[in-house]
């Protein structure tokens, strides 16, 4: 487990990007990997019915807390004396899902649990003690979480994986940074493959509830969206839009292109700074979308010099500054669109954020259609050749008389 946590094709591949992104086994395994079976339906937060799934004495806890906590994550406790009950669900394919805890957020250092169904669909379930980043610094049965005597439990129900174990704790167990990742791939022989994704959250489990500062956490990521949807799937295309189809409203097109655009890198701008404090305060690590967004940062910042250095109009350097120009924001509009993506699927948004940007780029990609297919016929129009009336030509007569004679 790693860190526990412009121009017509510019927009088709806005279009293509967003509609890319778019057996029942029941199983119980101790530390020896020793499996059970039975019948199971589709769970929900606050009404499972453990009985059906799960073994003693993850069955009959009837009051358990229940969390949303990441993606479609749920993450259920209670606290008997100095037993403190876990049960972890999270939607479940292949590969692992794993919990850690950490004294202060990060990956290093801190004990996980892990569960997964391995390739003969036998159920597994360990400790690991993440003594570094590299997956050979994940080490299998080792770790300090508090566990009892209780063998802890791993079983699909439906399209989930549940994560059973009890932590005994002579201290009260009270906030807790928690981290959650998963992989994509079947852990061989006990060793995990680096995760695909992670967070980090604190729970606050005297209390029975999050702590403050994980749901500020929430509200900053969110925001960290909102923001870059609205300034990078929308100012920017429409900025860019300016920029294409109405050149023959001069000056006006250049004012309200470089408006807009600044507007839009503002936009942008505020969105890497709340990228960068969840990055620093929640510690996730989601290396694609953090790398590509400080790349669509920089061309960002060279097409605002871009701007700043921009040759006279007699000049033979401005038709290359045209292309530059041209062809950065392009890169720009694709690498963003793609960030949100993945910062969407990171997330784990829901149908909302996703139909509401699917319905922007929509709206986005007809426009442009629009535009295009006029833009198209007033070239047409202008490159046919002019028709003349020609008058037709008139018989001369000549006077007999005038003629010379012989």
């Amino acid at each position: 487990m790693a860190k526990l946590r412009s121009s017509t094709p510019s927009f088709v591949s806005l279009c293509i990007l967003n509609l890319v992104l778019n057996f029942k086994i029941i199983a119980l395994a101790d530390d020896n990997g020793s499996i059970s079976s039975g019948f199971a339906s589709e769970s929900a937060c606050k009404n499972i019915n453990y009985q059906i799934f799960l073994p003693p004495p993850y069955q009959n806890i009837s009051s358990m807390i229940c969390k949303p906590v990441w993606h479609t994550y749920e993450l259920r406790y209670t606290k008997i004396g100095d037993t403190t009950t876990i049960i972890l669900s999270a939607p479940y394919t292949v590969g692992w899902v794993g919990i850690g805890f950490s004294r202060d957020g990060m990956m290093v250092g801190s004990s996980a649990m892990v569960g997964w169904i391995n390739k003969h669909g036998h159920a597994k379930i360990k400790q690991f003690y993440l003594r570094g980043r590299k997956p050979s610094e994940v080490i299998v049965d080792k770790g300090e979480l508090p566990l009892n005597n209780m063998p802890a439990a791993v079983a699909i129900n439906g399209a989930d994986i549940h994560l059973a174990f009890q932590l005994q704790t002579t201290v009260p167990f009270g906030k807790q940074p928690i981290l959650l990742a998963f992989g994509t791939r079947h852990p061989h022989e006990h060793h995990l493959s680096k995760h695909d994704a992670t967070t980090a959250i604190v729970i606050d489990f005297s209390s029975g509830s999050t702590d403050p500062a994980s749901n500020g956490f929430i509200k900053m990521r969110k925001s960290h969206g909102i923001v870059g949807v609205i300034g990078w799937g929308l100012i920017m295309p429409v900025g860019a839009i300016i920029a294409r189809y109405f050149r023959h409203k001069d000056p006006v097109w250049f004012y309200l292109h470089s408006f807009i655009q600044f507007v839009g890198f503002a936009f942008g701008l505020i969105t890497v700074l709340l990228g960068i404090q969840l990055y620093n305060q929640m510690h996730v690590h989601i290396p694609a979308h953090r790398g590509i967004g400080i790349f669509v940062l920089v061309l960002s910042i060279l097409q605002i010099l871009a701007f700043l250095l921009r040759p006279n109009k007699d000049t033979k350097i401005r038709k290359i500054w045209n292309l530059y120009h041209s062809w950065f924001g392009r890169m720009a509009l694709f690498f963003a669109a793609l960030n949100i993506l993945l910062g969407m699927q990171a997330a784990g948004a829901g149908n909302d954020w996703k139909t509401g940007y699917g319905f922007l780029v929509s709206v986005i990609i007809v426009s442009v259609i629009v535009l295009e297919v006029l833009a198209y016929l007033k070239r047409k129009e202008h490159s046919l050749p002019p028709t003349f009336q020609m008058d037709s030509v008139r018989e001369v007569d000549f006077p007999s008389s005038n003629l010379p004679k012989g």
